[in-house]
């Protein structure tokens, strides 16, 4: 196989400009079949991008013979169903991050794919950013000298759709998103630190809903070590009266400040000074990500998001919000 031909469950706002493209531009990649629930959503984004064939079933295009692999970008309240509907029918799967709703639907997604003999990659997309990329090459070419701890802050103003009841989003309904703003852009930050340092292997956390606008996290306070040592600790507030997007990775030679979603530079200080290093974001941020998964699936490359990372993190955020 010289091309994987990919299908899309659920083409809705993340694959206007986030994803879909990256997957007609990556090489050894064609977007050939699209679905959404509302057959007219699903034909007017086949029509806008160029996309051969749309669908408003979910398995009809599953078992579109000319669909080799399946892209789930629907709220994770559904990956699960999806991904576990994709492994029936053996074709390898690319599923939107957070993976599921908890930690036990994400392995029984992976233990799926696993008896299939057929791969499981999630889209956290910042372990193959340029700029994430330069921020990993840094510490592990000892930049900051052997790594201390480091912490996450991530502070936001309450979107007037969130304080309405009538306006929203599935971002913070539990049912679809597994908890709030936190879940959705935190696990993130969490699942980058994975890639940077291994797997989390003591997590406590607390969390509230301090503004009453809804059922689900908008603050959340947690502490972390990583089996190699290296502590941790996170502050996510998304009811609060400013903007402030920090990581900090402290060594004993130096440390590293970046932001996670902010087109910031890197800065590197250290007793010689500051270093910056200015990364600009690709068009389509999920485009690097979706190369690796091409290159893995045609036998050319490995990727560093799977299931069993993913399920990692899910793991993470169970722990923190004592969710099951």
């Amino acid at each position: 196989m010289q091309q994987i031909r990919w299908g899309i469950l659920g083409c809705g706002d993340v694959t206007e400009v986030k994803s879909g493209p990256g997957f007609q531009k990556a090489a050894g990649s064609q977007l050939v079949a699209v679905m959404r629930r509302n057959a007219a959503l699903a034909e007017d984004y086949a029509l806008r991008h160029g996309v051969p064939r749309w669908y408003a079933d979910a398995q009809a295009l599953i078992n579109d013979p000319e669909v080799d692999a399946v892209y789930v970008a629907t709220p994770p309240g559904s990956h699960h169903e999806l991904a576990l509907q994709c492994a029936a029918a053996g074709k390898p799967c690319y599923v939107e991050k957070p993976m599921a709703l908890n930690q036990a639907q994400s392995r029984a997604m992976c233990e799926a794919f696993a008896a299939k003999g057929v791969p499981l990659f999630v889209a956290y997309y910042r372990r193959a950013m340029p700029r994430f990329q330069k921020i990993r090459e840094l510490v592990l070419d000892g930049a900051v000298g052997a790594v201390r701890y480091v912490n996450l802050a991530l502070h936001q103003p309450m979107p007037a759709e969130d304080a309405n009841a009538a306006t929203q989003p599935w971002r913070v309904d539990p049912a679809l998103a597994g908890g709030g703003r936190f879940v959705d852009m935190g696990s993130h930050q969490l699942d980058y630190l994975d890639y940077l340092f291994g797997p989390i292997t003591e997590v406590h956390g607390q969390s509230a809903c301090q503004s009453g606008a809804y059922a689900v996290e908008d603050t959340v306070t947690a502490s972390f070590r990583f089996a190699n040592g290296v502590l941790g600790s996170g502050a996510w507030c998304f009811a609060a009266g400013d903007q402030l997007d920090h990581c900090e990775i402290v060594g004993d030679k130096g440390r590293l400040a970046f932001a996670t979603f902010n087109d910031f530079s890197v800065n590197l200080i250290t007793a010689a000074g500051v270093e910056q290093f200015t990364i600009p974001n690709p068009d389509h941020v999920q485009q690097p990500l979706v190369q690796m998964v091409v290159d893995a699936l045609l036998g050319r490359g490995e990727c560093p998001s799977t299931g069993e990372s993913a399920a990692r993190t899910d793991w993470v955020i169970d722990q923190i919000l004592n969710r099951s």
